[in-house]
């Protein structure tokens, strides 16, 4: 039997978040964190929509995870001309903490290229991006058509091609 592509990705996956865990623990971060943190300072201010689509995560863990730094003063509400949209930005503390776990995160980065090798990482890289694509758009797909008054044109237009 073909092992579990699913259950071999979420092992991986747990093991090298640990990892990653381990080496930010004192910056008071943990990799979820810091991913969030990172991608609104790149981008100044980000709302939920944005950071679910750059994160590829759903919409309840985001929220929570987003509550959770803003409890720890980490993250603000930003305002927006659409109430409705909560956009968030770093606070001061926010950008110290990100200051701190920075080189935590690239110093665990480049022993884990090491061991990869560049050749390894670009392929692996490659291959993830691919799934994580393809994933992507099939839950897409899903939701589409689970969404009653939905023509089934447009979620056949969503649907990869190749």
């Amino acid at each position: 039997m073909t092992p579990c592509v699913c259950n071999m990705l979420r092992m991986a996956t747990r093991a090298v978040t640990q990892l990653y865990d381990d080496a930010l623990r004192p910056s008071g971060l943990r990799a979820s964190q810091f991913s969030i943190l990172a991608t609104i300072a790149g981008r100044g201010e980000a709302n939920l929509k944005q950071l679910e689509e750059m994160l590829a995560i759903d919409q309840t863990t985001l929220t929570r995870n987003l509550g959770l730094l803003e409890r720890d003063g980490l993250l603000e509400r930003a305002p927006h001309p659409d109430g409705r949209v909560k956009a968030m930005r770093l606070t001061p503390a926010g950008r110290r903490a990100l200051a701190v776990a920075r080189p935590l995160w690239a110093q665990t980065q480049k022993k884990v290229l090491r061991e990869l090798g560049t050749t390894g990482w670009a392929d692996s890289r490659r291959r993830l991006t691919h799934l994580l694509r393809l994933a992507v758009e099939k839950r897409a797909l899903a939701v589409k058509r689970r969404q009653p008054g939905r023509g089934q044109r447009r979620a056949a237009s969503l649907r990869p091609s190749g």
